[in-house]
């Protein structure tokens, strides 16, 4: 009850001054607005884990009640003008997800790594495009198209359907101080699968101009996504080994230099449309596996600085959910959401019939890759420029999906965690981990 009560208090505090500041300048109301959504994260974290839930569940929660979907507390506006400060976390997060792929684990698991990854991948676009192909004639976006079109669209939306999450993957890991196999070995899988699918995409994007009708799918879109991904991993190489190099010369102010590169990697990579999750992700790898000893220095670093980026990246994100399709697409969108999970669950059935696959990750780690985020909502984008007559309601239907899977994801892998024995209800809720220690420091201040 303190907890909802707090929430309460903050809500009606931020109405208030809702109406005070509504012609005050935007860089002010942003500022206000975020010490607002910081706030009420912590409370939402609290809460959640009272309630048996990931932290993450309950910072986005909290982030899409206060938020311009809901209650409006926060304006559309102002979540824009803190995305930036969202870049920047996501750097920092998807930077410390590429630190923990070692060179040396990836040759060590490269069989079971390839197996996951392959079976997360080609299951769920083989399985989504056969049945959207199969209901063409009453899905909305080609209820009035030629059966090509509907092969270009289906084979984009299984793509996107594949996309996982590093970035949650790595905050719950952390949150619940998960550091076993079971654990490693899915945050690598999603790492590995966000770059696969990534090309993966681009490819089926420019297949599906052999079947699209004159008009109905701009090729050249794949060719400029596909010429963005390849130098987003070159830059990304690029600042990991830079960063390996300044390290070794300096050792000290590690934490002060790993926030300007985050705050500058976010900001270049806005204005050279790179992709942010793919820059960080080769960034922290190119890091820890070319230079052990800086990797390893720079790795303490990011995960000491993680508990209030951790909560900003969640609370903005839950903050920019936009679910207002499920009200005319629920039923397609509870279509895909289903079709993903029982295909990602199969493709690692099938990826457990190999020896180099543990039995717990061919059993239970499909329920760690249905997270889904950035990198989703990067090829949302790539498909609405692609699709010119009905990109924006693509878009708007894998928006939708990723909302889902935003939310139901973390509880999901939670689960897998628990099942899979490394976790337990003990070590979940200890401040010892670095969402105990966010919960810790907000009831301190």
């Amino acid at each position: 009850m303190r907890g909802l009560a707090s929430l309460f208090a903050l809500s009606l505090m931020m109405a208030l001054f809702h109406r005070v500041t509504a012609g005050a300048a935007l860089e002010a109301r942003a500022t206000l607005a975020l010490g607002f959504l910081l706030l009420t994260a912590f409370v939402g974290g609290d809460l959640a884990k009272r309630a048996r839930l990931p932290r993450i569940t309950g910072h986005l929660l909290v982030g899409f009640a206060v938020g311009p979907a809901w209650l409006g507390l926060v304006r559309r506006d102002e979540v824009d003008a803190l995305r930036f400060i969202g870049d920047a976390a996501l750097v920092w997060i998807a930077l410390a997800a590429g630190a923990e792929l070692t060179l040396q684990r990836l040759r060590e698991q490269r069989v079971a790594l390839a197996r996951l990854a392959g079976g997360a991948i080609v299951f769920p676009v083989l399985i989504i495009t056969a049945v959207l192909l199969s209901v063409s004639p009453w899905f909305p976006l080609t209820r009035h198209q030629s059966l090509g079109d509907a092969v270009a669209v289906a084979l984009a939306l299984g793509a996107v359907s594949a996309a996982s999450s590093p970035a949650v993957a790595m905050g719950l890991v952390s949150e619940l101080a998960a550091r076993g196999p079971f654990a490693r070995t899915l945050l690598a899988v999603t790492v590995v699968k966000d770059v696969a699918v990534a090309i993966l995409f681009m490819l089926l994007l420019a297949a599906g101009k052999a079947f699209a009708s004159p008009g109905a799918l701009n090729a050249t879109v794949a060719g400029e996504a596909l010429l963005a991904l390849t130098a987003s991993l070159a830059v990304g190489a690029l600042l990991g080994f830079g960063l390996s190099r300044y390290l070794r010369l300096i050792r000290r102010d590690t934490t002060l230099l790993l926030v300007a590169v985050a705050l500058v990697a976010a900001e270049v990579v806005r204005l050279v449309h790179l992709e942010t999750t793919i820059v960080a992700l080769a960034a922290g790898f190119v890091l820890v596996s070319f230079s052990p000893v800086e990797g390893e220095r720079a790795r303490r670093e990011l995960k000491r600085g993680w508990p209030p980026l951790y909560i900003l990246f969640f609370v903005l994100a839950g903050a920019g959910l936009r679910v207002s399709a499920l009200a005319e697409l629920w039923p397609w969108v509870l279509l895909l959401v289903g079709l993903r999970a029982v295909s990602v669950r199969y493709g690692l059935r099938w990826a457990g019939r190999h020896p180099s696959v543990p039995p717990a990750l061919a059993r239970e780690g499909w329920l760690g890759l249905l997270s889904q985020a950035g990198l989703a909502l990067g090829l949302a984008q790539v498909a609405r420029r692609a699709f010119p007559e009905w990109g924006v309601s693509l878009e708007t239907l894998v928006v939708a999906m990723i909302g889902v899977h935003e939310v139901v994801g973390p509880i999901c892998f939670r689960r897998a965690l628990k099942r899979a024995g490394e976790i337990t209800e003990d070590i979940a809720d200890a401040e010892g981990s670095p969402g105990g220690a966010v919960v810790a420091l907000g009831s301190r201040l």
